[in-house]
Formats: C-alpha cells, sequence, structure tokens
C-alpha cells in the first residue's frame, strides 16, 4: 500500500471517535428537540382547552334565564378549581398507574398525588406538561354536567359531586383507554376523547338530571314551555371560544411534534376539527329552516359542538371530506333528539346530552370506518398475510367500538346515578320552589339577578 494511501486510512481511523461523538451529540440533540417541542405542545394545547371552560362558563351563562346567571359562573369556576386539586390528588395516579401500579390489573389505578417532578421526561416530553394537559381534559367532564342541570340544583352538592366526577369517575373510566386498562388491549378506539370525555359528561348529566327533574314550568299541559336565555350574544361568544379550544383539545392529542409527521398530523387534526363544527352548524341551520320555517341559533351554537364532538374520536384519519359528513350528521343529530329528550320530560338546559352523549356515540362508532385494530393470533402477534399486516375489519371494529362505549357509559351512569340518589337523600339536591321561582342567584349567594338581555 502507497504511503498516502496509509495516511489516509490511518487518518479516517484517527477521526472515528470524532465521527461517533457528532452522531452521537446529533441523536442527542434530535431528542431534546422533539422533547421541547412535545413539551410545547402539550402545554399549548393545554391552555386552549383551558380556555374551553371560559367557553363554558359564557354558553350556559348566555342560555340561562337572568335571574341564575351569577350561580352558573360560580358552578363554572368552583368545579374549575376542584377539579385541578382532586386530579391531582387522586385522579391522574388512577388514571396512569403505569407498569405493575394496577390495583386491579387493566380496570382500577393506584391511589395517591402523584410527584411530576419525579421525573422531567416522561418518555419523550415533560411529565409536568402531561399532567397540565390531562388535567383540562378532566375538567371538560364536569362542565358538561354544570349546563344540563342548571337552574335548580344547589350549588355544594353539585360542587360534591363534581369532587368525586373529577377524583374517581372519570379518572377510573379514562384508565380503561388512555392509561393502557382493558379496553385500550381490546383495541378500542378514541383519539381525544368522544366517549372518554363527552359521553362521560353527557352520562353523568343524564343520570342527575332524571334524580333532579325538570324545571317547574318546563313541561305543561303535554307541551315543552321554552325558557328563553338571558343573554344569546354570550352563547354566541361561548360557542366560538369552545370552537377555538378545541383545536388543542384534538391537535394536542396526536401527543408528539418533534418530527415533520407529527408536525403535519397535527395540521390535518385543526382542518378536520373545523371542517366537522363548520358542517355541524351549517346543517343545524338549514334543517331548523327547513323544519320550523326559520333558522334556530341555540339549536346551530350547538350544532357547531355536535360536529365537534363528533370528529373527536378519530380527527387524523378522515379527510376533510370525510371531516364534513361527520359533522354534518352530528348537527342532524342535536336538531332532532332536542325534542326527543323533551317527549321524556328530561330538562337538559343547554343541550348538552344531545351535543356530547348522543353526538359522542355517533363520533366513537364512525371510528371503525376509518382506524381498525390489527388483528391478533392465539399468541398476541400480529397476523400477517403476503406481508400485509391484517386488521380486525370495520364490523368487528364497530362492535369493538359499541362495547367500549356501552361499558363507560353503564359504568358512569350507573354509579353518578348512586351518588344522585344517595346526595338528595341526605342533603338535597334541589333548591325550593320558591328559590327556583326567585332565582338561584338570591337563593344561593344572596343577590338580585344581572338585567335580561334578551328583552331588549
Amino acid at each position: 500500500m502507497k504511503p498516502i494511501k496509509l495516511l489516509s486510512v490511518g487518518a479516517a481511523l484517527a477521526l472515528l471517535p470524532t465521527f461517533a461523538m457528532a452522531q452521537e451529540a446529533d441523536g442527542a440533540a434530535a431528542a431534546q428537540t422533539q422533547f421541547i417541542f412535545t413539551t410545547v405542545l402539550f402545554l399549548v394545547g393545554g391552555f386552549l382547552v383551558f380556555w374551553m371552560a371560559a367557553g363554558f362558563a359564557m354558553l350556559e351563562a348566555g342560555l340561562v334565564r337572568s335571574k341564575n346567571v351569577t350561580t352558573q359562573l360560580t358552578k363554572n369556576i368552583g368545579l374549575f378549581g376542584l377539579a385541578s386539586i382532586m386530579f391531582w390528588l387522586i385522579g391522574y395516579n388512577v388514571m396512569y398507574p403505569g407498569d405493575g401500579n394496577w390495583m386491579i390489573e387493566g380496570v382500577l389505578g393506584s391511589f395517591g398525588p402523584k410527584d411530576i417532578k419525579t421525573d422531567i421526561d416522561a418518555g419523550g416530553y415533560s411529565n409536568a406538561s402531561d399532567f397540565f394537559f390531562q388535567l383540562m381534559f378532566c375538567a371538560t367532564t364536569a362542565s358538561i354536567v354544570s349546563g344540563t342541570l342548571a337552574e335548580r340544583i344547589k350549588l355544594w352538592p353539585f360542587f360534591i359531586f363534581v369532587i368525586i366526577l373529577t377524583g374517581l369517575i372519570y379518572p377510573i373510566e379514562a384508565s380503561w383507554q388512555w392509561g393502557g386498562g382493558w379496553l385500550s388491549q381490546m383495541g378500542f378506539s378514541d383519539f381525544a376523547g368522544s366517549t372518554l370525555v363527552h359521553a362521560a359528561g353527557g352520562f353523568a348529566a343524564l343520570a342527575g338530571a332524571i334524580v333532579l327533574g325538570a324545571r317547574i314550568g318546563k313541561y305543561k299541559d303535554g307541551r315543552t314551555v321554552p325558557m328563553p336565555g338571558s343573554n344569546l350574544a354570550l352563547a354566541t361568544l361561548g360557542t366560538f371560544i369552545l370552537w377555538m379550544g378545541w383545536f388543542g383539545f384534538n391537535g394536542g392529542s396526536q401527543l408528539a411534534m418533534g418530527t415533520l409527521e407529527d408536525a403535519d398530523a397535527v395540521a390535518q387534526i385543526f382542518a378536520n376539527t373545523n371542517m366537522a363544527a363548520a358542517a355541524g352548524a351549517v346543517t343545524a341551520l338549514l334543517l331548523t329552516q327547513i323544519l320550523y320555517q326559520k333558522p334556530d341559533l341555540t339549536m346551530v351554537l350547538n350544532g357547531a359542538l355536535a360536529g365537534l364532538v363528533s370528529i373527536t374520536a378519530e380527527p387524523l384519519a378522515p379527510s376533510l371530506f370525510d371531516a364534513l359528513w361527520i359533522g354534518a350528521i352530528g348537527g342532524v343529530i342535536v336538531v332532532v333528539t332536542v325534542p326527543m329528550l323533551d317527549k321524556f320530560r328530561i330538562d337538559d338546559v343547554v343541550g348538552a346530552i344531545p351535543v356530547h352523549l348522543i353526538a359522542g356515540m355517533w363520533g366513537t362508532l364512525i371510528v371503525a370506518l376509518h382506524t381498525q385494530a390489527p388483528l391478533l393470533d392465539d399468541t398476541g402477534e400480529v397476523v400477517v398475510i403476503d406481508g400485509v399486516e391484517q386488521t380486525v375489519g370495520f364490523a368487528g371494529q364497530l362492535v369493538t367500538q359499541f362495547i367500549g362505549f356501552a361499558a363507560i357509559g353503564l359504568f358512569v351512569f350507573v354509579v353518578s346515578l348512586v351518588i344522585w340518589v344517595i346526595l338528595k337523600g341526605v342533603m338535597g339536591i334541589r333548591v325550593t320552589e320558591e328559590a327556583e321561582i326567585n332565582g338561584l342567584d338570591m337563593s344561593e349567594l344572596g343577590m338580585e339577578a344581572y338585567p335580561d338581555f334578551s328583552k331588549g
């Protein structure tokens, strides 16, 4: 070998450690970049979902009568504070027990507060950012209950229910899927919470509405008496705030932002989320014009929200056209089911049950069209035929989706019903007839009502 070649080989060998160190440094830098971007995604998504709390507050304040506005606002700020404390104290650990920390494997996680400072890296992102992001979903579940039971429920029994819902009920059922529990192992899919958050809140609200009963004068002589809200401008503002916050709700649920693919996925989720909301609103607008010869603003607002709930179970896989018709069916659901509830004399002040429970069911079931779990053999391995991984198919996934929805619905409804009945027997959950007529702002807070802007 010539001296120059020997020298070149020697130089290359001498530089090998340097190259290896450079590659290692590049890998570490890439990991840090992914950590930072995913953590920022959780934080940005989290405060967008936090802003939804303001949306719920404004929506409910606008849809209740003026004599109950301040009580409704008090409920919303109180439930968020209680949810924040209970999710740290009990809920986060129950929802995410990790490997080997289940009290009942796949069903019930461990109790006690989790110290988010013990592990800065929870798997490619800050543990604290994950806690913050997941807390917002927990609080959202409680917000759904608030609107349904407005104008006749006592303040403190409601807060007691919120404590149990956010500390135990929501974390337990959410752990079955997002915590790696039995539904996740079965192949159930709920990307951002059509069932785990929205339908669960709807089932808890339905149980409360049944036990609580309708408002005085809501159903009279076989007909439903309209009770217009105090301020539809506030209700509309609340809907737009919720629509905006939903981008964090669904987009943040991608749970990663460190690659081009993840960034593109978040962008697609944003686009699909917006399309579904728009389709739900327009569908409700057109349908109320056809059915009632004039548009109904509250139906249109709830149509947009139902479109959002409908796309939440799978906001990434559908095309924009798919998102459009999925959201549109959500709008149909609202217009059809709101009067159906009245036929059963179930008084839902803001329409949360049709929006969150019924549209949540629709969104959960239609997941089977776009997302199907792998088909496993008896050993738990994915079945591969001609190099292609097999899935359970549409019908198999549809059955799985229904089982997941039914299991969570049954659990939340029955437990909530029991709690509402106990609260009713122990301390009473409904204000007196006189207090309801005069308004909860006076009976619960000792103050006069705000002016009723709906009267001009």
